[in-house]
């Protein structure tokens, strides 16, 4: 124990029964705890029960384990405690295109993102310079079909070096292999235009203009095996019209997959998105 107050933040998952929100609330208290914010989900999809609160006390994160480590062995509960100040230890993959690697940097540094880059990976050269303009250490490999299996275990190299916790595909143009995706289950985060109607291949903007698309937007979700259909984090969408050209349809599409991506980011860096199968439980 200190003098010091800080905050916590506590994570759950078990499966749904009565008194867990009194078990848990219970633990807080004997932890010293003022619990700042509290959300719960229980989903009848998956008998499943969410839990994420906040909590300011002055313990150590050893009297606080102490303190919930029964009730959360009686639910059978997967949990996770941490300090709301520490920054999510992220790792960018990245292409040619810079509109979303340059919004999670200048969020990041300005303090809007509570995230820290120890590295930008990219399989292109192209925004080594956007990274240096931000302190961020890049590094590129080209990527072929006889180069991939080694650009991959980069990644993995680097995740277990940094000790990542996210990897985000910053408008990153491959695709991850099954075993990749696998080792990054429910830690990587992906980005992709939403056209009503889709459109897929090259050129996705001028199609839309060419079949006069009202809506574009983008979805941010988490990567799996299934290219473009995991889990969903975050999605917009706006609405455009005939009198845009090619160019101002792209510098819309670009603006809201940047927004986008950085939202889901800092929905996974406060801890605020749970996987419920192929859904996610966000709590905001």
């Amino acid at each position: 124990m200190s003098n010091e107050h800080q905050i916590w933040v506590l994570t759950i998952g078990c499966n749904d029964r009565p008194g867990i929100v009194h078990a848990v609330s219970g633990a807080c208290v004997a932890a010293d705890g003022n619990i700042v914010e509290c959300q719960q989900f229980s989903s009848e999809d998956s008998g499943r029960f969410f839990m994420r609160l906040t909590l300011d006390t002055v313990l150590d994160r050893a009297g606080i384990e102490a303190a919930l480590a029964p009730v959360v062995e009686d639910l059978d509960a997967s949990w996770e405690l941490d300090l709301v100040s520490r920054p999510t230890r992220t790792l960018v993959l990245a292409s040619k295109a810079g509109h979303c690697l340059n919004d999670l940097l200048f969020r990041q540094r300005s303090g809007h993102l509570n995230i820290e880059i120890p590295r930008v990976l990219a399989n292109h050269p192209d925004l080594g310079g956007l990274a240096g303009f931000y302190g961020i250490d890049f590094e590129d490999h080209a990527v072929t079909p006889e180069t991939k299996p080694a650009f991959e275990a980069r990644i993995l190299e680097l995740v277990d070096e940094f000790d990542i916790e996210l990897v985000v595909l910053a408008r990153y143009m491959q695709i991850l292999s099954p075993g990749l995706c696998e080792a990054l289950s429910g830690r990587a985060i992906n980005i992709h235009h939403s056209f009503l109607p889709g459109f897929k291949g090259a050129n996705p903007y001028r199609q839309a203009h060419n079949r006069g698309v009202k809506l574009i937007g983008a979805t941010a979700h988490f990567v799996t095996s299934d290219l473009d259909e995991g889990p969903i984090i975050e999605q917009n969408v706006v609405r455009v019209d005939h009198s845009q050209s090619v160019t101002q349809l792209t510098s819309i599409g670009q603006d809201e997959e940047s927004r986008t991506l950085t939202e889901a980011v800092k929905l996974f860096a406060e801890r605020r998105v749970f996987l419920d199968g192929h859904r996610t439980i966000i709590f905001r």
